[in-house]
């Protein structure tokens, strides 16, 4: 991109990808966004499980009852998770380094899109949280905020447009 506010500006949520593998320096880069973005306190209580295969990433496209079919077809799944215990900050923290991952696939050119984990449940009742961690082997003191799928694009998604920007929920000085 060639500007920060380009590579804003053509973010956008991809659901569909190609199959085709990421580059290991793409995956490493996309992990240092992560690790690079700043955090209360800089106490860095995020954990990031980084998982490629397609058994796996099929089992937790069915941790939530809905909105996450595209993990299956992504190449990449990154988990973020963190024990509240250590930050009370982690989800603001985690949030940051996840659109920062984000913002780092639009830059490689791939597609990324969240997938909420915390507070939603599969068709059971069963808590998106509690399956991640169940299927990964994540401590049970750790919570599971969002799982980023990753691809190669494989649809089609026009930039904002900027002249739909809603500036009148903008406020200055007072609402």
């Amino acid at each position: 991109m060639e500007s920060f506010h380009d590579l804003v500006i053509h973010r956008r949520s991809i659901r569909q990808y190609t199959g085709e593998l990421l580059d290991p320096d793409q995956v490493r880069m996309i992990l240092e966004a992560g690790l690079m973005a700043p955090a209360g306190k800089r106490r860095n209580p995020w954990h990031f499980v980084v998982v490629d295969d397609p058994e796996t990433l099929q089992k937790l496209s069915e941790a939530r009852s809905m909105g996450t079919a595209q993990i299956a077809r992504c190449a990449m799944a990154i988990i973020l998770c963190a024990n509240p215990a250590e930050s009370d900050t982690w989800i603001e923290d985690l949030s940051i380094a996840s659109i920062q991952m984000q913002l780092q696939c639009t830059d490689l050119g791939l597609g990324s899109v969240w997938c909420q984990m915390r507070g939603r449940e599969n068709s059971d009742g069963v808590p998106a949280p509690y399956i991640v961690r169940q299927l990964l082997g994540i401590p049970d003191e750790y919570e599971v905020l969002n799982i980023i799928a990753i691809g190669h694009i494989g649809e089609e998604r026009k930039p904002y447009d900027t002249a739909k920007l809603q500036w009148e929920k903008v406020h200055v000085e007072k609402w």
